[in-house]
């Protein structure tokens, strides 16, 4: 990127002369320092008092002293035991454990690069990111490792054998020299389409998010329950900051993500920040679930995954007028590009926030490529210090969402308002075509969410029904969109007429006994009629 132009409009962060928005914060210092020592170095000496990682299913923690010495130890014994080297993958095949980071750090630390997965991916899927990943070692929970092909080296997280290599007393490992350039991870994602892909991140990558972070940091003791698995980018990302800002990080272990379960540890642990997904969110806001419970700690929930509607979040303020919602915008692909930072861009309702330091953004139009000024819709463009590097191996891929100067178009159909405040609207290609209209399927996904019987909904062209890259039902629920296809409806072709017709799959509250018919007629009230699949 370069020098930032004079002619910026101080609101938006507007330039018409270049047709880019650039951020309004401070520009983060950039360290020379790889992942793990700046985390490190980050981590006041002495360390906390505090925990650093806590399972809460497992009632079990690592102290900031002990989290060093095991990352030590075990960086020691991947070298020593296993000959891990710079360039080598470490795959990791587990629930969500407060032994991932300390997998992680330590492989980092060599010049490894890390690729978290999924343990609920079917076999296919997992042997396709291990020949995507090719790792020289794997870490798996015994719950997950027998979807590891024979041929890989194997070693399980919950084994005496990992224990040992974590905490038997080590000598240093060797040093490493480790460029900024270099990958740290691949993690999945399916892009904009087709079958998944490994996005690599590199050290820069992440040292530049935290980096960021960090100039927005206010020294204050947080303790942040993630809810959000590890294997994801976003998990696996706020797992990070969480460490390198000396916080208590509370982890789910076996990914119990029950509201009566979450409201327990976040009133046991007095957890200040909570990180989910927006059904955790929509859960306490209507259920009966989080009653009871003493969530006067709690002081922000960030959301991510998917944006919140205005209607769920003025529900949520009901219950818990206190509590911040916060927001942003990230992707596998690129992390951290907006956020909600102060209490007043949190109000801003349906709002990712703004744009991070040192980062830039486009919104061109997807047709003539035109870019576009504020409160204009076109797809979302960004550049800057925390995008991708490309897609291992797939450089048709790569060369398909990142052009030659660094911009990663995101496949979202958004607009930025005259104050910088980004707004997503939906996928570009998951976008109805109903008669004359274009109609955003998040849109009629918060209208359903805001059904007090209808726990999680998606919505998705009844055509496009077989290829729909909507895998989650509206980000982080435990079903996936496939196994709903048994429960069969009509529609599911183009109508002569009105051309795509929405279809929506609705999931409902434990023991209710909501009626298609009685969703139809609500939608009714608010919106053009949908080919409604319930699933029980």
């Amino acid at each position: 990127m370069g020098p930032r132009p004079s002619c910026i409009d101080p609101k938006s962060g507007f330039c018409r002369d270049k047709g880019t928005f650039y951020s309004l914060r401070p520009t983060p210092n950039l360290t020379p320092l790889d992942l793990t020592s700046y985390i490190f170095s980050l981590i006041p000496n002495p360390p906390p008092s505090s925990p650093a990682l806590v399972d809460v299913s497992a009632k079990s923690l690592i102290s900031y002293g002990d989290l060093r010495s095991m990352v030590s130890s075990l960086s020691f014994s991947l070298q020593s035991e296993f000959a891990i080297q710079k360039g080598d993958g470490v795959f990791i095949l587990s629930p969500s454990s407060i032994y991932i980071p300390i997998i992680s750090l330590s492989s980092l630390s060599l010049g490894a690069i890390v690729s978290p997965s999924n343990p609920i991916n079917t076999k296919s899927e997992i042997e396709h990111q291990i020949q995507i990943s090719k790792p020289a070692l794997i870490f798996a929970h015994s719950s997950a490792a027998h979807k590891i092909p024979a041929q890989n080296r194997v070693i399980s997280i919950d084994s005496l054998e990992f224990r040992r290599l974590i905490e038997s007393p080590r000598s240093s490992p060797e040093r490493v020299t480790i460029d900024p350039d270099d990958p740290a991870s691949i993690l999945y994602s399916s892009g904009t389409t087709g079958r998944v892909k490994g996005v690599i991140w590199t050290q820069r990558n992440y040292t530049a998010m935290l980096a960021e972070l960090l100039s927005l940091r206010i020294e204050k003791r947080t303790c942040s329950f993630i809810t959000v698995p590890l294997f994801h980018a976003y998990g696996f990302a706020v797992c990070l900051k969480g460490l390198a800002f000396g916080e208590t990080v509370v982890l789910t272990g076996e990914g119990m993500f029950e509201v009566r379960f979450v409201c327990r540890a976040v009133e046991e642990w007095r957890v200040t920040h909570l990180v989910a997904a927006p059904l955790v969110l929509a859960a306490m806001s209507t259920g009966e679930e989080a009653k009871g419970f003493d969530l006067g700690s709690l002081e922000a929930v960030i959301i991510g995954g998917a944006p919140l509607g205005k209607e769920m979040i003025t529900r949520f303020k009901r219950r818990f007028p206190w509590v911040i919602v916060a927001q942003g915008f990230g992707m596998t692909e690129a992390g951290g590009i907006f956020r909600t930072v102060t209490p007043e861009e949190c109000m801003r309702y349906g709002s990712c926030g703004r744009l991070s330091g040192g980062s830039e953004a486009r919104i061109v139009d997807p047709n003539t490529l035109q870019r576009l000024p504020p409160c204009h819709k076109g797809e979302l463009w960004v550049r800057g210090a925390t995008i991708m590097k490309g897609y291992i191996g797939n450089e048709e891929a790569t060369n398909s969402v990142l052009d030659s100067e660094g911009w990663l178009k995101t496949g979202d159909l958004c607009y930025i308002d005259n104050e910088g405040h980004l707004f997503v609207v939906d996928r570009l290609k998951e976008l109805i075509k109903y008669k004359a209209y274009q109609v955003a399927p998040a849109d009629l996904e918060d209208i359903l969410l805001s059904h007090p019987e209808i726990a999680n909904a998606a919505v998705v062209p009844g055509d496009k029904l077989f290829c729909c890259q909507k895998v989650w039902i509206k980000s982080g629920a435990s079903i996936r969109l496939h196994h709903l296809l048994i429960i069969t409806a009509d529609g599911w072709y183009p109508d002569e007429e009105a051309g795509q017709i929405p279809m929506a799959f609705v999931v409902r509250k434990p023991q209710s006994s909501l009626s298609e018919a009685q969703v139809m007629d609500f939608i009714a009230k608010q919106a053009f009629f949908l080919t409604l699949t319930l699933a029980n």
